[in-house]
């Protein structure tokens, strides 16, 4: 069907018009100016879940700027991110002391890597911080996430500033940079863009990270009502999406953000 309706007004056939949305911009093509991008340089499975969380996490602002963050937060750890993790000392953290991005500072940093050294160090995969290495249950990955916000802080000295750039849905957050995170590692790469990795948690299971854009437009198409953006909001518009695709809700992810980025583009041509 023709991709020109007004998002203002609510397709006559929803269904079609985001599948055929979902069509369009889930593609390689999408890759190289999301920040999906930067795990994608990497092809040991390590190396891309290290860089998909960094990357994941930072992805708050302007995408040039969220790429040019990871790739240079990255940088300083060398082609191999998980060797990095692995091998590095205290003293090696000090090339982080200088890396700031927002609200994300030197402490945060340091944190993370100690934090991640010591479950690489023990586990080949980071999933296990999600699942305890046993299958989810639940319909949601709720559990999961609450899981491993309890789990990644659980040294003593954790930081309490650090756990705002580790969102939990008991604190209601929507976890917009973790349910992104999880939808990389766990939607299959059947069409280049997300990786697929993990086995434990489903797709049906994940939740859409909402950003401005797919929640303008998920509003504008009645799949969205509540005002907040929380993990309600998320839950919701989850549910709405589930009845066109239970087994894998997110690939409308890319529907909803792609056609969002679109109108924004087309309004800045136009004014």
């Amino acid at each position: 069907m023709p991709l020109t309706v007004d998002a203002a007004s609510r397709p006559e056939n929803l269904e079609d018009f985001l599948n055929a949305l979902a069509e369009r911009y889930e593609t390689p093509d999408f890759i190289s100016v999301d920040p999906i991008s930067v795990p994608h340089h990497y092809t040991h499975p390590a190396d891309i879940e290290i860089a998909a969380f960094f990357a994941a996490t930072f992805a708050w602002g302007q995408r040039p700027t969220i790429l040019a963050k990871s790739r240079a937060f990255l940088a300083r750890m060398g082609e191999h991110p998980h060797e990095f993790i692995i091998e590095h000392g205290i003293d090696d953290r000090r090339a982080f002391d200088d890396f700031v991005h927002r609200t994300f500072q030197p402490v945060d940093a340091h944190y993370c890597l100690e934090r991640l050294q010591r479950h690489y160090r023990e586990y080949a995969s980071l999933e296990t911080l999600f699942t305890d290495g046993i299958a989810l249950e639940s319909d949601t990955v709720r559990p999961a996430l609450e899981r491993f916000h309890e789990h990644f802080f659980d040294l003593a000295h954790a930081p309490a500033r650090t756990r705002k750039h580790v969102a939990t849905p008991a604190r209601a957050s929507s976890c917009k940079r973790l349910n992104m995170f999880l939808r990389w590692m766990v939607r299959p790469n059947t069409r280049g863009v997300d990786f697929g990795h993990w086995k434990d948690i489903h797709p049906r299971q994940l939740t859409i990270p909402i950003d401005v854009h797919v929640r303008r437009v998920a509003t504008e198409l009645g799949l969205l009502s509540r005002k907040q953006s929380d993990w309600l909001a998320a839950e919701q518009l989850t549910e709405a999406l589930r009845a066109f695709d239970r087994e894998d809700p997110l690939r409308y992810d890319f529907a909803l953000f792609g056609w969002g980025i679109n109108r924004q583009e087309q309004l800045k041509s136009n004014s």
